[in-house]
């Protein structure tokens, strides 16, 4: 079943292209200056027509990371490991990409606080299930990925971190356009991290299996399921 793998992959190209292109419409129609200074994602998609582009592009890399976090944790328990790390994990990513459905359906325009509360729940908790994935990569069996990916994921952890922070210092000392280029990059390396997933959902075998009965067999068996239950 390695087309689990084009899951991962999908979110990652889908939210890549789809930022950029919230991007591309605002600076194109001009709710955007660049002569002002680097917009934040959340500006390029307050206003309209690309405010429901934004909202529908967030609505989906919700569902689809939702759907990988679901994925890997489960991939996790077949591992063996049962414990309250990958309980932890579920959670964080939950809440992580109810988060980024936050923060497309409410523009910061309209509702500031609970935008910046749907960011906070993406950026921050989607930050710390992604170390918490970086500690349960260490813990899984060896394979032939895990000599690469552990560096390579917690490259990117490290480097999200430092983003995070160099956001909230830029965006309290009054340096919006070094803020917004932090978070651009943040956002990035969230897809690649989301990407490198890929890797992992590679191995997953799982197979769904329909039993095909005859006509007649069946209205049998459903005769004596409601006999059975009279």
């Amino acid at each position: 079943m390695w087309l689990w793998a084009l899951l991962p992959v999908c979110l990652a190209v889908f939210g890549t292209v789809g930022v950029w292109t919230v991007f591309a419409v605002a600076v194109t129609n001009g709710s955007v200056n660049l002569t002002e200074g680097v917009p934040f994602i959340s500006q390029c998609g307050t206003y309209a027509p690309q405010s429901c582009l934004f909202s529908q592009i967030c609505n989906i890399c919700s569902f689809l990371a939702l759907w990988i976090v679901v994925i890997r944790f489960q991939q996790v328990r077949d591992y063996g490991n049962h414990g309250k790390v990958n309980t932890a994990s579920i959670v964080l990513g939950f809440i992580s990409s109810l988060g980024t459905s936050i923060i497309g359906n409410f523009q910061q325009s309209v509702l500031m606080r609970i935008h910046l509360l749907g960011a906070f729940l993406a950026f921050f908790l989607g930050l710390a299930y992604f170390w918490v994935q970086l500690f349960l990569t260490c813990r899984a069996p060896p394979s032939q990925d895990r000599w690469w990916l552990v560096p390579v994921r917690a490259a990117c952890c490290i480097f999200c971190t430092i983003l995070v922070v160099l956001m909230v210092v830029f965006h309290n000392t009054g340096s919006p356009s070094e803020a917004a280029v932090c978070e651009w990059a943040l956002v990035m390396l969230f897809f690649c991290l989301f990407g490198l997933f890929a890797a992992e959902f590679r191995h997953i075998d799982c197979h769904l299996t329909v039993q095909k009965l005859p006509l007649g067999n069946a209205s049998v068996e459903m005769n004596n399921s409601v006999a059975d239950a009279l």
